[in-house]
């Protein structure tokens, strides 16, 4: 794992000793939830192979269920996290993951589209704050000069989640007919279920803080609150409101639904799209998890050169851009070999403009305006996550074809790199300010 060296900080061993701990001892059981929470979002579009057909959805009725989750993620997002910040990350995320896995397994009842969109409804509530807790809770453990590099290791769960989800699923399905229950039930129960155990451990493992991790010692326990205390100085404690006065924030918000947009829509509609060059559902989970393959290896990259380049604004710019690259060559590409070779370039993008986003908002809010605010900004973002999976199927079942939809998705990717500039602005003039200060 890697971890950036900066020589001003004192004993530079120790500290990295210190941070690898922690790390080992949190990212695990982190890794794998999110592994299960990605998987339990994306694994619709698996099911969809077969599930559409036996329960009567359309397209459209599929791409709005797919998307109705982020609605209901969204309503509950910043009042988990203000409940996380009240009870803490440990109680809190253990929650999380015990109703999600629950509720995912309930995914197997669903009859027609009114089932379809309440049981898709639950699961949204029931995740809501998950990951803005996870990176509230990380960034309060982690100095910035870190934290790129750990929520990568952290969001590597993603690409994970369909390099071995993907396969998994389409194997999922063939199931069918055992005890009588469809591929696709057996498919939401085997892979809903193992998250509430994962929550269990989670309370094991988790501490809320420095003071209540009894595995650090009393030296390694002042050695991270004194990096913490000393990055906290550094910057205004808010409070929600003052969060949502800051125009930072809203543009990170914009920013990172532009990228949910294209993240959420090519995953989702992955293998349906596959669907047209492969026959057998197998074929078609192995197939999807090349891009994320790809796509694992560019985030932990890409992400270490941002924490030493120092530049995290211009590298998120870039991997947006990239993704956007290659949704627009997607639009025009023909036959598998193309469209899959597009499609990754634009996950790889989307992918790692994940891991250097989040480094971000932490180093502007703290407190229960870091809570909130994180959970605000992936509220604006899981937007994103509706948007994209609704527009593709719904121009699918207009045009007959997944290009308008992409070329959609590819130009919202555009603009969002557009939206980085002002950031830059915002750095300039603090730095500015900061300059006269002293």
């Amino acid at each position: 794992m890697h971890t950036p060296i900066d020589a001003t900080t004192g004993d530079v061993d120790a500290e990295r000793a210190v941070i690898k701990k922690i790390a080992w001892r949190f990212l695990p059981v982190l890794i794998l939830g999110y592994l299960l929470n990605y998987l339990d979002r994306t694994n619709i579009g698996f099911a969809a192979l077969t599930m559409n057909k036996d329960i009567g959805l359309s397209e459209s009725h599929f791409g709005f269920g797919a998307g109705i989750f982020f609605l209901a993620y969204c309503l509950f997002e910043v009042p988990s996290n203000m409940l996380l910040f009240r009870y803490g990350a440990r109680l809190w995320l253990a929650r999380i993951m015990i109703t999600w896995g629950i509720c995912s397994a309930v995914m197997a009842l669903v009859v027609g589209p009114y089932s379809y969109y309440g049981a898709r409804l639950l699961l949204g509530l029931s995740e809501a704050g998950f990951f803005p807790g996870v990176t509230f809770f990380l960034s309060s453990w982690f100095p910035a000069r870190y934290r790129t590099s750990i929520l990568a290791w952290f969001l590597l769960a993603i690409p994970l989640s369909s390099l071995i989800g993907s396969p998994l699923s389409g194997s999922l399905l063939y199931l069918d007919g055992v005890w009588g229950l469809s591929g696709w039930k057996w498919m939401f129960l085997l892979e809903g279920t193992p998250t509430a155990l994962i929550g269990i451990w989670a309370l094991f493992v988790l501490s809320d803080n420095p003071d209540t991790a009894r595995w650090l010692t009393k030296q390694e326990r002042g050695l991270i609150k004194n990096m913490l205390a000393g990055e906290q100085r550094e910057k205004p404690r808010k409070d929600f409101a003052a969060a949502l006065r800051d125009p930072r924030v809203h543009l990170l918000a914009l920013i990172q639904f532009g990228f949910t947009v294209g993240s959420y829509g090519v995953g989702i509609w992955l293998p349906l799209i596959l669907k047209q060059f492969l026959s057998t559902p197998l074929q078609i989970g192995l197939v999807s998890a090349i891009p994320y393959a790809f796509a694992s290896i560019g985030m932990l990259l890409w992400a270490r050169h941002s924490d030493r380049s120092g530049n995290s604004l211009g590298n998120l710019a870039c991997s947006c851009a990239v993704g956007a690259i290659g949704l627009g060559f997607a639009v025009f590409a023909h036959g598998s070999v193309s469209a899959m070779a597009s499609l990754t370039v634009a996950l790889v993008g989307v992918t790692a403009a994940r891991a250097i986003f989040w480094a971000i908002p932490g180093r502007i809010m703290t407190g229960m305006g870091a809570a909130a605010g994180f959970a605000y900004i992936n509220c604006i973002a899981a937007l994103g996550g509706f948007a994209g999976p609704y527009v593709i199927g719904w121009a699918k079942e207009k045009t007959g074809s997944f290009s308008t939809g992409l070329g959609v998705m590819g130009l919202i990717l555009v603009i969002t790199v557009l939206l980085v500039l002002p950031l830059h602005h915002f750095r300039k003039q603090a730095r500015t300010a900061a300059a006269t200060a002293s």
